[in-house]
């Protein structure tokens, strides 16, 4: 038996050397979607296609066996996700989110943080770092991202390609984005059961033209809902982005936001923390309104980097009312979004680099190799 160093690398590079099908040249290490080492004690949930017991049992004995003959008393447990769309095939990759790099998850789990305000000045310093940047809106029920791009009174496009009808997004400021709100009076109430609300998100984020892009960003709803599990079951999602306040009412939802990406069937790595309205400067004197450090701590006990504490300023509202955001602005304000992005660009790289292959999600209960 080969002596080998027990490690999550040496795992991969094993499961790399194995076929997931005989016929195709896909190794299991590119269908992984999540792997754990803790000791001895090896969890790896790895996607299929074929949904049959009996080829997810021929896999299980694959990894099984090969590494069995390398770590003896490795305790391994395998788990499958079914990949019942295969969006890399769709439409010749015109189709949904295909070619796009990297999808991010803005959330809070509570209103009235500025999410929506982040999530702007995000995508506008990526796009002016040199990324092609999308946007999604996916608060059904209350848009507000074509407000924030000056785009209120825009109506995307549909155009067909190779029989099939997408929709163009609006560009603004360089940014693809895409809103409900394009396609509802502003003064109208968005009326809708779960399902519907449900529908609407998978028609503007899959049936978009996205075409190729570095990053997606998608502003979510308040609170951990449909359309958070649903995102995460239609799309794979690189990583999410929790936006606070500091103070401890916001800081409570934040945190069930926390744990709902980074529960065991979910499971959408944490990429770090904005505190939003850390202070309000006066005359060169910081002033906290709601509270200091709140957002720093929330990541220190959740062990997640902090990203950004964006200060409490009427230039970043104003800035937002009128369609411009803040980041488009030659000032102190657009170079903290700069480094926020910044900082966000380097998370997203580690976490690549660890773990480079991801899928959507997919509710498994299978039972492993014991």
């Amino acid at each position: 038996m080969n002596v080998m160093e027990l490690s999550k690398k040496n795992i991969i590079d094993l499961l790399n050397q194995v076929k997931l099908e005989d016929s195709q040249e896909k190794n299991i290490a590119e269908s992984i979607k999540y792997i754990s080492l803790e000791s001895n004690k090896l969890s790896l949930d790895i996607i299929v296609n074929n949904p049959t017991l009996q080829f997810k049992e021929k896999v299980k004995s694959k990894i099984c066996t090969h590494l069995i003959h390398f770590f003896r008393e490795l305790d391994i447990e395998v788990k499958f996700s079914v990949d019942k769309i295969n969006h890399r095939k769709e439409s010749n990759n015109l189709n949904t989110v295909s070619n796009v790099k990297n999808i991010i998850a803005i959330s809070s789990g509570k209103g009235g943080v500025g999410k929506s305000t982040i999530a702007s000045n995000i995508a506008i310093s990526l796009q002016k770092a040199g990324f092609d940047v999308g946007l999604i809106d996916a608060d059904i029920f209350g848009p507000s991202i074509p407000l924030m791009f000056d785009a209120v009174d825009s109506h995307p496009e549909q155009e067909v390609i190779n029989s099939k009808k997408f929709i163009k997004p609006i560009i603004s400021y360089g940014v693809k984005i895409m809103s409900i709100g394009f396609f509802s009076n502003p003064d109208e109430a968005i009326v809708w059961r779960g399902p519907m609300a449900t529908k609407a998100l998978k028609t503007i984020t899959l049936e978009t033209n996205w075409g190729d892009l570095d990053f997606l960003l998608i502003d979510l709803p308040p609170g951990t809902s449909d359309i958070h599990l649903s995102l995460v079951q239609l799309i794979s999602v690189t990583g999410s982005i929790i936006v606070t306040t500091p103070q401890q009412v916001s800081l409570i939802d934040a945190s069930k936001a926390i744990s709902m990406f980074s529960s065991k069937n979910i499971n959408v790595p944490i990429l770090g923390v904005v505190e939003n309205m850390a202070w309000h400067e006066i005359d060169g004197v910081k002033h906290y309104i709601f509270g200091r450090d709140g957002g720093k701590n929330l990541a220190e006990n959740k062990t997640i980097p902090l990203l950004a504490e964006i200060p409490l300023h009427q230039s970043i509202r104003e800035s937002g009312d009128v369609g411009r955001p803040a980041a488009l602005q030659n000032s102190n304000l657009s170079k903290i979004f700069e480094n926020l992005s910044k900082n966000l660009v380097s998370q997203i790289n580690d976490r690549n680099d660890k773990l480079p292959t991801t899928k959507k999600v997919e509710i498994s209960h299978n039972r492993g190799c014991k």
